[in-house]
């Protein structure tokens, strides 16, 4: 007791500015573990969790730039205190300020990555950046006051120069996730990267002439690796290799080899795109029907990472004939848009460029477009460059209709109730070069007429009579 009340007596008799730096120490400690022992208390599962915390942790790239620019102006008033000391007196208000900001950017970053059930190496590292620089920050706020009552002139300028150095390696983890690892060193020059030892840009390993290999995984590595592969890793999936493709993620095996339906990363691509489930997620590019159809072909003639070819699908050379630009159909438009609120089609521009031309696109009124609402746009079939018509209700009297679309370049008629009777109508369209039969009912005999279309590079006959029976008959892509 006497040596409490003792403690007690000694405590009180300490200067208030003693009492409230010993505080500030303790507090700033408290913090300190309280941080550190985040990532171990709420673990990064790799699981989604509440959609609320997602919808607060996408303010984390708004608010990030807050303390950035804060710790960097934070030097900047120091120096400049030499001639002005107003200055540095603002600096320890910015400092502080940087703090409060770095502790929101944190919270909200943690909440983005644990909402979403983000996880991998980079988003690790760049979570531990931030909690080493939130760290680093209290330290220069500890620091700072000694430094400028005389004391201890080293520590801080130190302390501020690791932070300035964290918060370099912070943000590039940061932008690695959004950008890619390579953002900062692709365009740098090769003498400064070697200078660097930036690797001369490793070359990659020659690529298989599998079909997997040459045409789904560079889908992926465009549209998927960003959120499912080494960097950054959501649901536990990875896409950047077969054998991780294969193995799936949280949710189980996201390819069925043999059945394209039972396959849940098909099932996902192809979700209406208002879908919370659709893939890929968050307003980045949806895969195309020509990358849906590879990818289902591929899953149900076995998932095989080695076998060259598919039967029923031929995919040609680029020696294409440049493509001939539309003309201006501006003057059109009003009409365009009175057509599609009329029914629902709707006519897209390829570009900006308007001598690019239109996208004839029927997703949302497929099961009810049929060859009548076709003819409504012969007015513009001058500018129709590709026209998305898989799963519609049309037939043969389409080919009528589409032997006028002379600009046509795509043809998507997968899923139709087309034979293939009027297919010799197309003859006549030297700019396509795609075309896509899938699940139709179209024969051997009747793509004789195509025969002559120089142009036409991929043809889909993949579930059609004209399909190759075996794969040794298959037309080598």
């Amino acid at each position: 007791m006497k040596l409490l009340e003792s403690a007690v007596g000694s405590f009180e008799r300490l200067p208030p500015q003693r009492i409230l730096a010993r505080a500030g120490w303790l507090a700033a400690w408290t913090v300190a573990a309280a941080l550190l022992l985040l990532p171990f208390t709420l673990r990064l599962d790799g699981k989604p969790h509440a959609d609320w915390l997602q919808f607060l942790g996408r303010f984390h790239p708004l608010v990030v730039h807050v303390p950035i620019g804060l710790i960097v102006l934070v030097p900047l008033l120091e120096f400049a205190g030499d001639a002005r000391p107003p200055l540095r007196e603002a600096a320890g208000f910015v400092l502080g300020l940087a703090f409060v900001s770095c502790l929101a950017a944190l919270t909200l970053g943690y909440l983005l990555a644990y909402g979403s059930g983000s996880n991998g190496p980079f988003v690790t590292r760049h979570m531990w950046g931030g909690i080493a620089l939130t760290i680093s920050v209290l330290a220069c706020m500890l620091a700072r006051p000694g430094w400028a009552s005389g004391n201890m002139q080293r520590l801080y300028p130190a302390t501020l120069t690791g932070t300035l150095l964290l918060l370099a390696w912070t943000a590039h983890q940061g932008g690695s996730l959004t950008h890619g690892r390579n953002y900062l060193t692709d365009y740098m020059p090769a003498l400064l990267k070697r200078a660097l030892t930036i690797g001369v840009v490793q070359a990659k390993a020659p690529a298989s002439n599998s079909f997997y290999a040459r045409h789904i995984d560079p889908i992926f590595d465009r549209k998927c690796v960003e959120c499912h592969g080494e960097s950054k890793t959501k649901g536990d999936l990875r896409l950047d290799s077969y054998a991780l493709l294969m193995e799936g993620g949280k949710d189980g095996p996201v390819i069925v080899s043999g059945h394209s339906a039972k396959s849940l990363l098909l099932k996902r691509v192809t979700l209406p795109p208002n879908r919370k489930q659709f893939m890929p997620a968050e307003g980045k590019p949806p895969l195309t029907a020509e990358e849906i159809a590879w990818i289902e072909a591929w899953v149900d003639q076995g998932a095989s990472p080695t076998t060259t070819r598919l039967a029923g699908i031929h995919i040609g050379g680029e020696d294409d004939e440049p493509l001939q630009p539309v003309g201006d159909y501006s003057k059109f438009m009003p009409g365009i848009l009175a057509l599609e609120n009329a029914q629902g089609a709707k006519l897209l521009p390829v570009s900006s460029k308007l001598s690019d031309g239109l996208v004839l696109n029927t997703v949302d009124v497929a099961a009810s477009f049929g060859d009548a609402q076709l003819t409504r746009f012969q007015k513009y079939a001058p500018f129709i460059v590709e026209a998305e018509l898989g799963r519609t209700a049309v037939t043969d009297g389409c080919f009528n209709t589409l032997a006028t679309f002379t600009h046509l370049r795509v043809l998507h008629l997968e899923g139709t109730r087309v034979t293939g009777a009027g297919l010799r109508k197309l003859a006549g369209l030297s700019q396509l070069r795609y075309l896509n039969l899938s699940g139709t009912k179209v024969t051997q005999a009747q793509l004789a007429p195509l025969k002559a279309m120089k142009n036409l590079r991929h043809l889909y006959l993949y579930n059609t009579p004209a399909q190759p029976a075996s794969m040794a008959d298959a037309t080598q892509p």
